[in-house]
């Protein structure tokens, strides 16, 4: 059984990337069981162990770069040696550094150029993707073709938002009303999907993938802090042979 998912698209051989499942850990009772966020009041050694599990089932070149993620729009560059890990996307143009971003139901997204050269997270809750955080990601990307891939994030039948969440996007742009679907009460249940996509065809990127999943009603492969809360997370990483 394997306990993580490779990214379908059409990245260069040498770029690698896969989000771990919450399958194959050590983590107990709702974090159970490959949790490696040591933000959620986990047992910090067994999140110690998961780290070392999946650096080890991935064959991780390198330990990730586990960024301290704030729903901002800061991006870094994982190359240098950064004390400074506050940011919600990470991209790198040299071999064997490990981008990752940590998810619950908020999308990660993964960038890389068809020449292979350059790769990135991204950590994309929808606050991130309201204030730029795929656009400042791309901006660091090479100016040639690029490519993203979608990894598991809360599905668009369980993602009810607000009457102000609607409004902050479709004031910013009325094309993001498609991505809302009005229900009672001045909700309407979000795409989040849908809205990333727009954003990435919106900064010049053509070539999209994923975005099949549901972290809420796939109970046996992710985490949901949507569903339950105080719960684990889902690592997704990228890097370069």
């Amino acid at each position: 059984m394997t306990h993580w998912i490779i990214p379908d698209w059409p990245a260069p051989k040498h770029i690698r990337a896969a989000t771990t499942l919450r399958t194959g850990g050590f983590s107990q009772a709702q974090f159970s069981r490959l949790n490696p966020a040591d933000h959620v009041q986990d047992n910090p050694a067994d999140v110690l162990k998961n780290r070392q599990k999946i650096k080890q089932m991935l064959a991780l070149p390198s330990e990730p770069l586990w960024l301290r993620q704030t729903h901002s729009s800061d991006v870094i560059c994982a190359d240098q040696d950064a004390q400074e890990l506050l940011a919600d996307a990470s991209y790198t143009r040299k071999k064997n550094i490990v981008c990752a971003v940590l998810t619950a139901d908020c999308l990660p997204l993964l960038l890389c150029d068809v020449q292979g050269t350059t790769v990135a997270a991204i950590h994309a809750g929808w606050r991130g993707l309201l204030n730029g955080i795929v656009e400042n990601t791309v901006a660091k990307m090479p100016d040639s073709e690029l490519l993203a891939w979608l990894g598991p994030a809360i599905g668009p039948q369980c993602f009810a938002v607000g009457q102000d969440v609607y409004d902050l996007f479709v004031n910013q742009s009325r094309l993001f009303s498609s991505a809302f679907t009005p229900q009672s009460g001045d909700k309407y249940l979000a795409d989040i999907y849908q809205i990333a996509r727009m954003i990435l065809v919106r900064a010049g990127v053509q070539k999209i993938y994923g975005g099949q999943f549901c972290t809420v009603t796939e109970t046996e492969r992710f985490f949901s802090y949507r569903r339950d809360g105080q719960t684990g997370r889902m690592a997704t990483l990228i890097w370069m042979d």
